[in-house]
């Protein structure tokens, strides 16, 4: 089941996502009602956890809706689809709590920086975090290349965690079990940010630059839906691939990281409590602009894809 946020006569709503069709939710609950006569109580809100396992007091019944939804197709009312190309989406989460960031979670990745990829168990997941009000985008919206350091705007296709059940200290082996469903980041970067470039050196400038360089308005888009935990059975085996102007530059798969999903939420519940709608984005493949050289310019358009779960379009403008 993969459910979205989009702007319905200006008010957030919840669908039942394809690349062809949104089917509100509400009004497939009525096709389904119709056409079954078993009325199902649904959330009212748009809060897409609500909906979404392992707690959301409405995902029996998204998950019998959907998946009816899923076999009526095109036999269900014109009024009940809306063209996915002709929808306004919304961030999945709007207002996480929590929006931590991977770095250096595929070994390939880490090469083509120069680095060198150490195993598992000799290190540890590097987590940062990106202010969510500014910073998450909405699919289809534009991401804006800062005029203050416009020169070196990076893209990173990422599979994204959002958290369903609140916990702290889980293992490894259980934390699966606390993810409501799966999401796409771009983890959009400014490789080359320098604040104060007459300042005096300092041992940590180049950590911070890195960091900072990650925070400009718009550069985390998100969507375009939530698949929920229960449709994605393994999520180390799913490809990534991400296009810029439609020639592909990251070609990979999640079963390439080095910290698997559910490493990487004991990692940081050993921590700190997560909490529903978190997110964890767990780091992108090799594939990145600043390897060649290559970056973000005005005009550009951006797609990364993460299939079972979708595509978020982002086009790229001046700020």
């Amino acid at each position: 089941m993969r459910l979205c946020r989009f702007l319905e006569n200006d008010k957030p709503q919840v669908g039942i996502y394809s690349e062809q069709t949104i089917v509100p939710i509400a009004a497939a609950a009525k096709a389904y009602a119709d056409a079954t006569h078993e009325k199902l109580a649904l959330a009212t809100s748009d809060d897409l956890l609500d909906f979404l396992p392992p707690d959301g007091k409405a995902f029996a019944a998204a998950k019998k809706i959907a998946a009816w939804v899923e076999r009526a197709g095109t036999g269900l009312p014109q009024a009940a689809r809306i063209p996915t190309a002709k929808a306004r989406l919304l961030v999945p989460v709007p207002r996480p709590n929590k929006l931590f960031l991977l770095a250096g979670n595929y070994a390939e990745h880490i090469r083509e920086g120069g680095g060198v990829a150490a195993e598992r168990a000799e290190t540890f997941p590097y987590v940062f975090m990106k202010p969510p009000s500014t910073t998450l985008t909405d699919p289809g919206q534009p991401v804006r290349i800062p005029a203050v350091s416009p020169g070196a705007i990076d893209w990173e296709c990422e599979l994204a965690v959002v958290i369903g059940r609140r916990a702290k200290g889980i293992k490894e082996a259980d934390a699966l079990a606390i993810v409501a469903g799966y999401t796409v980041i771009n983890d959009i970067s400014n490789r080359k940010f320098r604040p104060n470039p007459d300042r005096k050196k300092r041992e940590k400038d180049a950590f911070f630059d890195w960091m900072h360089g990650k925070w400009h308005d718009s550069f985390c888009p998100c969507g375009p839906a939530i698949a929920s935990a229960d449709s994605v059975p393994d999520p180390q085996s799913l490809p990534i691939k991400l296009a810029v102007n439609g020639q592909v530059k990251q070609n990979g798969s999640t079963g390439q990281q080095i910290f698997p999903v559910a490493a990487v939420i004991e990692f940081i519940a050993a921590i700190t409590t997560l909490e529903p709608g978190d997110i964890i984005s767990t780091g992108t493949p090799s594939g990145v602009g600043n390897a060649t050289g290559t970056y973000l310019k005005p005009g550009d358009v951006v797609e990364a894809s993460i299939p079972g779960i979708g595509t978020l379009v982002s086009p790229i403008v001046a700020e």
